[in-house]
C-alpha cells in the first residue's frame, strides 16, 4: 500500500495555478482528521486520500505537497490560492460546480445516519423529526438534511470534532456522515455506536480546482491520471486496502 508522505509545503499564498506547470508541484489540502480518508498516526499523514493523491502524482508526473488545516478552512484556502486542490471527500454539488472545476468522481458513496447503540427511536433518516443531529462543519451533509421535506423539524448542529463522542454520550441524537466513514468509525471506536437504516442519498466526491484557465488545465491533467488509475485497477486496489471493498464505483455505495 502506498503510505509515502511528501512533507514539502509551499507557504507563499500568492502562487497561481500557473506555478504548477513551472515547478510540477501540486499543493493538496486536507484536514488530516477524517479517518480513514486522511488522518495522522505516529506523526505520519496517511489514509485513502493520501494514497490516491500519491498515485495521481506518480501517474501525472507531479510532486504532491500535502497541507493540513481544519476542514472548514479548506474551501477558503482553495479560493485564496494557498492550495491547488482539496482531497478530503469533497462532494460535488450544483453550488460548488458553479465555483470550481471538478475532476471525475473517484468515490461514490451515500449519506448515513449513525446513532448510539440501543437508540430504538431512530432507525433511519425518516426518524430524524424532532431529533438533534450533528454534522461536520463545512460538509455537504448539513445541506442534505436541509433538503429533506421535514428539515424544519430537525435540530441540525455543526461540529469540528467530538461528533461521535457526543452522539454516543447522548448529547445529540444522531450524526450524519458518509457511509464508508461511518462504518469505519464504528469499527474503530470504543464508543457504542451503530448504523441507523440505509444510506439515504448518493454522493459523488471529486477533486475541485479553481475555475480558471490554469486551474482547468491542471484539473485535466489530474483527471487523465484518475482515468488511467481506474483503468489499471490502482484506485480499486487502494480502496480494497483501506475498506475491503471498492468505493470508487457506484455498486459499492449501494451494497
Amino acid at each position: 500500500m502506498l503510505r509515502t508522505v511528501i512533507a514539502a509545503a509551499i507557504a507563499t499564498a500568492g502562487l497561481s495555478g500557473a506555478a504548477i506547470a513551472q515547478d510540477e508541484t501540486l499543493r493538496v489540502g486536507m484536514s488530516g482528521g477524517y479517518f480513514p480518508f486522511t488522518f495522522v498516526q505516529q506523526d505520519e499523514l496517511q489514509g485513502f486520500e493520501v494514497d490516491v493523491m500519491n498515485a495521481v502524482g506518480e501517474e501525472a508526473g507531479l510532486d504532491i505537497a500535502f497541507e493540513t488545516m481544519s476542514f472548514s478552512g479548506l474551501i477558503g484556502a482553495l479560493q485564496a490560492g494557498r492550495i491547488d486542490t482539496i482531497a478530503n471527500q469533497i462532494t460535488i454539488t450544483p453550488e460548488r460546480e458553479e465555483a470550481f472545476a471538478f475532476t471525475q468522481p473517484y468515490v461514490i458513496d451515500g449519506a448515513q445516519v449513525v446513532t448510539r447503540e440501543g437508540n430504538d427511536e431512530i432507525e433511519g433518516v425518516e426518524d430524524l423529526r424532532g431529533a438533534t443531529v450533528a454534522v461536520n462543519l463545512g460538509s455537504n451533509f448539513e445541506q442534505l438534511l436541509r433538503d429533506l421535506p421535514y428539515s424544519d423539524e430537525i435540530d441540525i448542529r455543526t461540529y469540528e470534532s467530538n461528533i461521535e463522542q457526543d452522539t454516543a454520550l447522548g448529547r445529540v441524537d444522531a450524526f450524519v456522515m458518509d457511509r464508508v466513514s461511518s462504518a469505519q468509525v464504528i469499527r474503530e471506536s470504543p464508543l457504542p455506536l451503530e448504523l441507523a437504516g440505509q444510506p439515504f442519498s448518493e454522493i459523488r466526491n471529486a477533486l475541485p480546482f479553481p475555475d480558471t484557465e490554469e486551474g482547468r488545465a491542471t484539473r485535466d491533467r489530474v483527471d487523465e491520471a484518475l482515468t488511467a488509475l481506474k483503468a489499471d485497477g490502482t484506485l480499486s486496489e487502494i480502496s480494497q486496502n483501506w475498506f475491503d471493498s471498492d468505493i470508487t464505483t457506484s455498486a459499492a455505495a449501494t451494497e
